[in-house]
């Protein structure tokens, strides 16, 4: 930058001013993607294209961008699909009831999107379900026997 703007010029014509000085010093020169058109130009973008795409560049989770009906269709089969790492069929349970509690109120919101077809998630059957693909408990393995010491006296007495 070459400094303020002066106050006889365009704020248009001083940024070209700095641009075509730039050129002239070579600080363009070598930069990547030179020469080279920039993509998706000749395509009109959404917002929501927009939003998408730099969430795919980022590695970002797009089930924030799912409307509300097909984020918890996703989620509940998640759910069912995690079951194996819950600790506690306590702690299923709460995911059910969780769960089940923000689908009620989103049933109640008024609808945004496709519409919202998802049944409530019975913890009954979760814990079932949980019961049968969670791996079977490893048994401890048994204590070493202890060793007998006897009475001090006794060792005494066969040392002398």
């Amino acid at each position: 930058m070459s400094g303020r703007k002066p106050a006889s010029s365009s704020f248009g014509d001083w940024v070209e001013r700095q641009i075509r000085e730039a050129q002239e010093r070579g600080e363009f020169d070598g930069l990547p993607g030179a020469g080279k058109p920039l993509p998706g130009l000749d395509t009109p973008w959404s917002p929501e294209d927009w939003a998408l795409a730099k969430a795919r560049r980022e590695d970002l989770d797009l089930s924030a961008l799912l409307p509300p009906g097909l984020a918890f269709r996703r989620e509940r089969e998640r759910l069912r699909e995690d079951l194996v790492r819950l600790p506690s069929e306590a702690a299923v349970r709460e995911v059910a009831e969780d769960f089940n509690t923000r689908l009620k109120a989103a049933y109640r919101r008024p609808q945004e999107g496709p519409p919202l077809v998802v049944a409530l998630l019975d913890a009954d059957d979760l814990v079932a379900r949980w019961h049968e693909v969670r791996p079977a408990p490893v048994a401890p393995p048994p204590p070493p026997p202890a060793a007998v010491r006897r009475p001090w006296w006794r060792r005494w007495r066969r040392a002398g």
